[in-house]
């Protein structure tokens, strides 16, 4: 035996007629609150400051890290032309 029952109705009447409590204004509350920090939090988000929190302080300076690869691709092309000639 199957039984099917179909309801029709708006989250806030399913709510009610379950004796749910209704969390709209606490959200409300929460999501201005999470809003404000995000605005003041906003400044951390520049380039400069996520690139000198995210890579030590030895490779801070764009142009160090761009010549430590320089280096190591001459040192690799400097190598692999070594292996040929030998």
């Amino acid at each position: 035996m199957k039984l099917t029952v179909d309801v029709d109705c708006t989250p806030e009447e399913a709510r009610a007629f379950l004796g749910l409590p209704d969390v709209k204004p606490m959200q409300e509350a929460l999501m201005s609150q999470i809003q404000e920090r995000m605005a003041t939090n906003l400044n951390a988000m520049d380039p400069d400051t996520l690139f000198k929190t995210w890579f030590p302080a030895q490779v801070q300076n764009l142009g160090s890290l761009q010549e430590f690869f320089w280096n190591q691709f001459a040192n690799a092309t400097r190598a692999s032309a070594q292996k040929t000639e030998d």
